[in-house]
C-alpha cells in the first residue's frame, strides 16, 4: 500500500468509512492541471493554463451497480455524489459478474513519476523553449514552414479506496514538445512532425525534434504514387507504435469476452512470427505512461501477451476477469473521476532487436519505407483482421531509400501481418502515448497505387 497523497486518501476513505451493510463502495479522487503552448510565428497563438478536481463513487449492492461524480471536493457536494450513486443502484442492471477490486498480493514496483524540476518550471520558460523549437526547426531547411510549434504538461494526483481493502495514492507529472511542419516546392507541399519526451523540460532534445520534423516533410518532396504490387515494408517507428495500438484492442479481455477480437479462443495458439515479443509494461520508467497502478488500484505489472510468437495472455480489469474465470492483470483503465474503470493495455512494447533502421533496411532488395499513415484505427477490423490504411513514405532499392511515394494504401490482415514480420530494429522510440515504436520488417503486404 501506497500512501502519496494524504489529503485525497483522507477524503477516499471517508466515503467509504459510509457504506452500509450489503454495499461494496469505491471513491475514486482526483485532481490536476495541464498547460498547453502553440506558438507560430515566434507568437503564442494558443494557451491553457487549467485545472480539475473531482470525485466518482461507485455503490454495487445485489449485483447492481450505481455510479455518480462530482467535479470538486466540497464535503456537502461528496456526501451528495454518494447519495445519488446510492439511488442509481435501483436503475442498475444485474449482473452477476458487477464487484470492484480486491487486493491480490501484487507488490507495486517503485518508480519515479513526479519532477520536482516540472513542477516548478516557470511558465515563461516553457513559453520560450516552445519559440526555440519553432526557430530551430525553421533554421533547418529553407523550404521548410512551421504549422504549430507546442509545447504540453500535465501533473495528476489521484486516491483510491475500495471496501474491499484497497488504499492507494499517489501522484505523477510529464511533458513533452512537439512540432508540425509543412514543406513546400513549387506547387506542391509535404508535411512532417518532430517531438521531445522528458521527465522534465531540461531534458527536451529540441534540436533533433526540429530535425526530424523537417526531414519527415521535405523528404516526400517530388512523391508520386507508386506502382501496385505485394511487396515488403518498413514501418518507421511511429508508425510501428500506431500499429501496437490497433492491435491493443484484440488483446483486451472485455472484447475477448464480447467475442469482438480476432484472438478469442486462441490462447496457446502461434499468432505470430517466433521473433516476436510482445509486453505490456507500466513499470519500465522509460515508458511514458509507466504506473505503479491501474484505474482500481491494484499494482501495475509487466505482462507478456504473445512470447516467441505464441498468444499468452489477454489484459483484464477486475470485471474482465470475472467474465473470464481468471484474474486481473492490473490492467483496469480510468478516463478520470467522471468515469467507471474499463480495460486496456497501459504501456505496450515490443522485445528490440538489435539493427538500426538504416541496417534492416539494407537487407531489403526491393520494398517501401511507410513513414506516415492515415485513417489506421477506421482502416483495421478488429474482429476479422482485415487491415488497410493511406500512407507515404520512400521506396527501397537495393538496401537503399529511393524516391518518395505517396497517395498509396498498403492492406493485408492483422494475422498474417504478424506471421509475416521478419525483422525487428533496436531503435526503441518512446513516444508520447500508450506504445513504444521501433523499426519492424514485414514481408507479402499488399501496396495499391497506380
Amino acid at each position: 500500500m501506497t500512501i502519496g497523497v494524504p489529503e485525497l486518501q483522507e477524503i477516499a476513505d471517508r466515503v467509504v468509512a459510509a457504506a452500509k451493510p450489503g454495499e461494496q463502495i469505491e471513491a475514486y479522487v482526483s485532481r490536476g492541471g495541464e498547460t498547453a503552448i502553440r506558438v507560430y510565428e515566434g507568437e503564442v497563438e494558443h494557451f491553457v493554463s487549467a485545472q480539475s478536481e473531482g470525485v466518482g463513487i461507485r455503490v454495487i449492492r445485489d449485483g447492481r451497480t450505481g455510479f455518480a461524480y462530482a467535479g470538486t471536493l466540497d464535503p456537502s457536494a461528496i456526501a451528495e455524489v454518494l447519495a445519488d450513486a446510492r439511488d442509481n443502484v435501483a436503475f442498475g442492471t444485474p449482473d452477476e459478474f458487477a464487484g470492484l477490486a480486491t487486493p491480490d498480493g501484487v507488490e507495486q514496483i517503485p518508480q519515479k513519476f513526479w519532477d520536482e524540476e516540472l513542477a516548478n518550471y516557470p511558465t515563461p520558460d516553457k513559453i520560450v523553449l516552445t519559440k526555440e523549437l519553432e526557430r530551430l526547426t525553421l533554421g533547418m531547411d529553407s523550404r521548410v514552414r512551421v504549422e504549430e510549434s507546442n509545447y504540453d504538461d500535465g501533473w495528476g494526483e489521484v486516491a483510491v479506496s475500495t471496501t474491499t481493502g484497497i488504499r492507494e495514492s499517489g501522484r505523477g507529472n510529464s511533458c513533452y514538445v512537439s512540432v508540425s511542419t509543412l514543406a513546400d516546392d513549387a506547387e506542391e507541399t509535404q508535411t512532417g512532425f518532430g517531438y521531445s519526451v522528458g521527465d522534465s523540460p531540461k531534458e527536451f532534445d529540441l534540436t533533433r525534434a526540429a530535425r526530424e520534423a523537417a526531414e519527415r516533410a521535405t523528404r516526400l518532396l517530388g512523391a508520386s504514387k507508386p506502382p501496385s504490387k505485394r511487396t515488403t515494408v518498413v514501418l518507421d517507428p511511429f508508425v510501428t507504435s500506431q500499429f501496437l495500438g490497433v492491435l491493443s484492442s484484440t488483446l483486451n479481455g472485455e472484447n475477448v469476452a464480447k467475442g469482438r477480437s480476432l484472438f478469442a479462443d486462441r490462447l496457446g495458439d502461434t499468432v505470430a512470427d517466433p521473433r516476436i515479443t510482445l509486453v505490456d509494461d507500466p513499470t519500465n520508467p522509460l515508458a511514458y505512461t509507466a504506473t505503479d497502478i491501474d484505474g482500481e488500484g491494484l499494482a501495475a505489472r509487466r505482462n507478456v501477451l504473445i512470447e516467441g510468437g505464441v498468444l499468452k495472455k489477454f489484459v483484464q480489469s477486475s470485471y474482465s476477469a470475472r467474465r473470464m474465470s481468471t484474474s486481473s492483470t492490473g490492467n483496469a483503465t480510468r478516463g478520470g473521476f467522471a468515469s467507471t474503470p474499463g480495460v486496456g493495455c497501459l504501456a505496450m512494447q515490443l522485445v528490440p532487436g538489435t539493427k538500426t533502421q538504416t541496417e534492416l533496411i539494407a537487407d531489403v532488395d526491393d520494398g517501401v519505407l511507410i513513414q506516415m499513415v492515415s485513417g489506421l484505427h477506421s482502416g483495421v477490423n478488429p474482429i476479422s483482421g482485415d487491415f488497410s490504411t493511406g500512407a507515404s513514405g520512400m521506396l527501397i532499392r537495393n538496401g537503399a531509400l529511393g524516391e518518395p511515394v505517396r497517395e498509396f494504401t498498403i492492406a493485408s490482415t492483422l494475422q498474417k501481418m504478424l506471421l509475416d514480420i521478419v525483422a525487428i530494429g533496436g531503435d526503441v522510440d518512446w513516444l508520447p502515448s500508450r506504445a513504444a515504436g521501433l523499426s519492424l520488417v514485414i514481408r507479402d503486404v499488399t501496396m495499391s497505387g497506380q
